[in-house]
């Protein structure tokens, strides 16, 4: 064999052992480079006590909620929970194991009627705990009786939107946005640390309930950022100048810091409101039974 084939040989030797270790690096899941590389966080044992007691914390509230240039009445409920979560795929584990993370989950559940049909939305946040990451996932949907859309941020070098909706020019979407607050994280920054929420003047991402019900595309807009810390009761408030929008987040300045109600204001100068109604602690997953319907009433959902 002639020392120019040998030599050719190893070069593409070579070649293809550095292209094997870079789509190798490239298998590397961006959510993990991405939570390691963010500020760590500590956790109280208060936190730890109250989070990791292998109990979710519900709370119901009355709804006012505007739609269609009216208010309507309803009812909405909080889930806060602990969860270990799988950063590769973005989803909850069914075990902890070496690759799992915890993540406080949001999920606030809203019912109304708007005439003669109703309104479900749900929205998911999903916040890892080890660090000040922002929320690993967001995802929502909205069903009624014209038809049903879903939307899902998910975290990566970028946040990846994906959606699906029935309404023309919507239908199906996929984009990506730079990094920067999202309305949705806020709920749980407040239960982790509201001492982490951004003041000032910031660039947020509101939530897929506004984008959907203004029928905008998700992207991110101006807002004043202000905390109003109270003895009792804090208040953190977020005003879009240019959406002629503002949410209210009222919850208690000690911790666990539960939220109490919230108010957002419409462009059409209607308020929607949520005041609490009850709050209960519960392992609500193992609770699917029929014995357990009593406990719809003592959060006044039924």
């Amino acid at each position: 064999m002639s020392n120019f084939r040998i030599c050719c040989i190893f070069l593409c030797s070579l070649f293809l052992l550095s292209s094997c270790k870079k789509s190798e690096q490239n298998l590397i899941p961006t959510s993990q480079s991405k939570t390691t590389s963010a500020k760590e966080r500590e956790l109280s044992q208060a936190f730890k006590d109250y989070w990791f007691a292998g109990n979710a914390e519900l709370t119901s509230y009355k709804l006012s909620q505007e739609r269609y240039g009216e208010l309507h009445d309803g009812t909405a409920v909080m889930i806060f929970v602990t969860e270990d979560f799988l950063p590769e795929i973005e989803v909850k584990a069914n075990h902890p194991s070496e690759t799992t993370i915890p993540v406080l989950k949001m999920n606030q559940v809203k019912k109304y009627n708007t005439g003669i049909y109703p309104y479900s939305v749900m929205t998911s946040a999903f916040n890892p705990l080890n660090n000040e990451a922002h929320a690993l996932k967001v995802s929502h949907s909205m069903q009624e009786w014209c038809g049903h859309f879903y939307g899902q941020i998910n975290n990566r070098k970028s946040f990846e939107v994906t959606s699906h909706s029935y309404f023309e020019g919507e239908a199906d979407q996929s984009f990506s946005l730079d990094k920067t607050w999202l309305e949705s994280e806020i709920y749980n920054l407040i239960r982790i640390h509201p001492e982490e929420l951004p003041t000032g003047e910031i660039n947020i991402i509101p939530g897929f309930e506004y984008s959907r019900m203004s029928h905008q595309k998700l992207s991110p807009h101006s807002a004043m950022a202000s905390m109003q810390q109270g003895d009792s009761i804090s208040i953190y408030t977020l005003t879009y100048p240019n959406l002629k929008r503002e949410l209210a987040i009222y919850f208690n300045s000690d911790f666990p810091y539960e939220i109490e109600r919230w108010e957002e204001m419409h462009a059409n100068g209607l308020k929607s409101t949520a005041e609490k109604l009850r709050r209960i602690r519960s392992a609500y997953w193992t609770q699917h039974s029929n014995q357990f319907e009593y406990l719809r009433d003592s959060l006044l959902i039924n």
